[in-house]
């Protein structure tokens, strides 16, 4: 006997008959499967996603292709740009597209040395997550408690915080969203972080060298909590203070030249008189 097909339903449906049917103006055209059931190395993939309305083909393929991966794979755009040809740009908007339509989500966490980490998550059914089916049902009544935001990390102090320097580092921080519009910053969160930047510049610091070690290397995806992710950066990235250098002795006066009055010699002397000499052995005036 041959295999059934578990996609048969189990019972007849209604014939649709007349100019109804859907394939009854083409019976000999369109699409015909010919299907080998897998038994090893495959992946179910929900229609929804296969045949999304507005999804671009790209992000389909991507998403069906993320969803087949194992857990641990990388799937940052410069891994997914080196398995696949379509480029980094191509990649990166068929990335937002499935962030969008939450068939991804992105979480940061802190790993046990302290650092920020990015996970990616690959959900098969936007909406719902894998613990939902054990969480406890919550009556619609009940409020929802908000979490407090976490206060920022602590930013190193200037040992002379004068408000020359403090200016300078506040309008440092108020220029770096021209350089990446994300690192925008609110009055409160630049007056916590103006006393690390200036501990920066007051460590022989250019402001140009201080605003490309805070906006470089940033994490693609959008920043949830930006001060915080600066004030982790002004802390750990502390320069070291500058090397100690002696005070250069002041320059030598040069006096002007006078004649002497007790032998008509030049010598220096910043007024008029008499030479060394003529002191020494007291000679007269001329």
């Amino acid at each position: 006997m041959d295999t059934q097909n578990p996609n048969v339903p189990s019972h007849a449906h209604t014939p649709v008959t007349g100019k109804k049917h859907p394939n009854r103006r083409h019976p000999h055209t369109g699409l015909a499967h010919d299907h080998t059931r897998h038994t090893t190395r495959f992946t179910v993939i929900g229609n929804h996603l296969a045949q999304h309305q507005e999804l671009s083909l790209l992000a389909i393929g991507l998403g069906v292709h993320i969803q087949s991966l194992p857990a641990g794979a990388r799937v940052d755009i410069k891994s997914l740009a080196a398995r696949f040809p379509e480029g980094t740009t191509r990649i990166a908007a068929a990335l937002r597209e499935l962030v969008a339509h939450g068939y991804l989500r992105r979480e940061r966490e802190r790993v046990p040395g302290g650092r920020i980490v990015t996970r990616t998550i690959s959900c098969n059914q936007p909406g719902r997550r894998a613990e939902d089916t054990h969480a406890p049902v919550r009556r619609a009544h009940a409020p929802r408690k908000r979490t407090p935001a976490k206060p920022l990390p602590t930013v190193p102090a200037p040992a002379c915080p004068s408000p020359t320097l403090l200016q300078q580092a506040t309008d440092l921080l108020a220029d770096l969203r021209r350089h990446d519009p994300r690192l925008f910053l609110s009055a409160h969160d630049t007056a916590h972080l103006a006393p690390g930047v200036a501990a920066w510049l007051e460590r022989d610091l250019t402001p140009t060298a201080a605003r490309h070690a805070l906006t470089t290397d940033l994490p693609p995806q959008q920043l949830r909590r930006p001060a915080a992710l600066l004030a982790h950066r002004l802390a750990d990235r502390l320069p070291p203070p500058p090397p100690f250098r002696a005070p250069s002795p002041p320059p030598a006066v040069r006096h002007p030249f006078q004649t002497c009055d007790g032998c008509d010699r030049a010598f220096r002397a910043p007024a008029p008189g008499r030479c060394h000499d003529c002191e020494a052995t007291g000679r007269p005036p001329a």
